[in-house]
This record gives C-alpha cells, sequence and structure tokens, in this order.
C-alpha cells in the first residue's frame, strides 16, 4: 500500500512541474528594410510549409509612399515588397497560390495587371480582385497580399 502511496505521490510531482513550452508551428517574420507596420501586425508569418505575406503597398523602407499617381508603379512596389517578404520566409513567386488585390480605382485593373506578369512570369496563382472605398493613406492606389506554400 505504501508503494502504491509513493507512486502516485510522484506522479502528482511531475504533474506539477512546469513544462517547457512547446515549440511553435508559426513564425512571425519582420523584413529588415522594410517599413514598420502601422497596426498590429508583421509583415509575413510562416506556418509549416504555408507563407501568408500581410498586405503590400507601394511603401519604402520609411513608410514613404512610392509610384505617385501612376498604379503600375504602384503594383511594382507592392511587388517588390512581396518579393523580400517571400524570401524572408524562403519563397519565391513560383510558389505563390493565391494572391488578393485592392484597388482603389477598378480601371487600374490593367495597369496593375502589367506589373503582375512581370514578377509572375508564367506562374499564375488563384487571384481575387476587389475595389475599396479607401486605404489606410490617401495616396494609396493598390495593396496586394500572398499566400505561398514552400517545400517543408
Amino acid at each position: 500500500m505504501a508503494k502504491r502511496a509513493k507512486q502516485r505521490q510522484a506522479v502528482k510531482r511531475a504533474a506539477a512541474r512546469p513544462k517547457p513550452p512547446a515549440k511553435s508551428h508559426r513564425q512571425e517574420i519582420r523584413v529588415p528594410g522594410m517599413s514598420e507596420p502601422i497596426s498590429h501586425f508583421t509583415h509575413v508569418v510562416r506556418a509549416g510549409n504555408i507563407v501568408f505575406v500581410s498586405g503590400c503597398v507601394a511603401s519604402d523602407g520609411q513608410g514613404r509612399t512610392v509610384g505617385g499617381d501612376d498604379a503600375t508603379a504602384q503594383a511594382r512596389q507592392a511587388l517588390d515588397n512581396i518579393k523580400r517578404c517571400l524570401a524572408a520566409a524562403g519563397a519565391t513567386f513560383a510558389d505563390v497560390c493565391k494572391v488578393t488585390v485592392f484597388l482603389k480605382n477598378m480601371a487600374d485593373r490593367e495597369k496593375v495587371n502589367v506589373a503582375r506578369k512581370e514578377y509572375f512570369g508564367s506562374h499564375r496563382p488563384a487571384s481575387t480582385l476587389v475595389e475599396i472605398s479607401k486605404f489606410v493613406r490617401d495616396d494609396i492606389l493598390v495593396e496586394i497580399e500572398a499566400t505561398a506554400v514552400v517545400a517543408r
């Protein structure tokens, strides 16, 4: 009987010990040289072999808008930013499976497609295009987010 009581006590003590934190399956990545997020988010999250890139706009490292009123130039800058985010997570445009493009003016769709073709080449991700009424800054014309899948 005493042996069983000692075993129960040992089990209780082991259960009461703090457990080391489990290794997270997700990694938050802040991309050096990209402007600081203005809200509660990170540039990239990698969960296993899935890479989620937050919406990128046409901003430089200091957060200034690049491209003025030129939707193609803004799309190129946004895609440059996505390229940096993908690289930080070990991915490329060839790994992108889905993009969502937000436009201030749907009439800019073809202008943005010019830049998309330059960056994606022959790779065609699934895509959603949405016109929105307002961005966080008035001079932004386009925002693009991406999801990629990379080899483990």
